[in-house]
């Protein structure tokens, strides 16, 4: 992972010095790029393995960018770290479901945003099982094969999503907190982001269809996957 390259968008010169200076003691190769349509560019042409955006871009805005990463065959496998000033509700739900993996607000930790990069990079890199795929009741999900199946309709998961599934259905029938989910699904444990785990359950659910009520919410406390519908 130290040798990761990482690209950074950022056109505020500040921001983008203290990034990429931390991203580099860290052992990060970092590239960088001021304006949405050179970002957009030099993810295209050299396939960084992760990409920090910035939303508000000159030229091209970080959304768009993010947008036709995740449309682009060579391209949507990257994963997203979106740095942004806005830090409504509204505009985390609309970053994760252009397909962002993650999401820091501004004013943030250097550190922070270290350990969120390793974090995603973990989730990217790491090989899975060798464990036979999951079977229930319509549902297919085979982590050798980053493959999952709602009936015959193959899903278009994230890895934090396919992660997200794959970890609630090996555990059906258990709660599952959305603090132990931080831990065990992003890698990490700040309290302060639980609405990161409702806000990606709503769009895997969103993505199961007919199958979105195998994942129920325990009211106050996390979620618990459903092993019958």
């Amino acid at each position: 992972m130290s040798q990761a390259t990482v690209l950074l968008v950022e056109d505020e010169k500040d921001i983008q010095t203290v990034v990429e200076f931390n991203l580099e003691r860290a052992g990060f190769k970092v590239l960088k790029a001021t304006d949405g349509l050179d970002g957009l560019r030099r993810a295209q042409s050299e396939h960084p393995d992760l990409v920090v955006l910035d939303l508000m871009l000159p030229g091209l805005d970080g959304k768009e960018v993010c947008r036709r990463l995740k449309q682009g065959e060579d391209t949507r496998h990257i994963p997203i770290l979106m740095l942004t000033a806005l830090s409504s509700e509204t505009d985390r739900i609309i970053g994760f479901e252009i397909g962002a993996d993650d999401y820091l607000t501004k004013p943030f930790s250097p550190r922070e945003l270290v350990l969120r990069v390793q974090a995603i990079l973990r989730r990217a890199q790491e090989q899975p099982e060798a464990e036979a795929p999951l079977k229930t009741a319509g549902l297919v999900i085979d982590p050798q094969r980053h493959l999952a199946l709602a009936g015959d309709r193959e899903l278009d998961l994230t890895a934090t999503e396919f992660k997200l599934l794959h970890h609630l259905a090996a555990r059906a029938g258990r709660v599952q907190t959305r603090q132990m989910l931080l831990e065990r699904v992003w890698g990490y444990a700040y309290e302060g982001y639980a609405r990161t785990v409702d806000t990606h359950v709503r769009r895997l659910r969103r993505k199961l269809g007919r199958f979105s009520d195998r994942i129920e919410t325990v009211r106050g406390i996390g979620y618990r996957f459903r092993e019958k519908p």
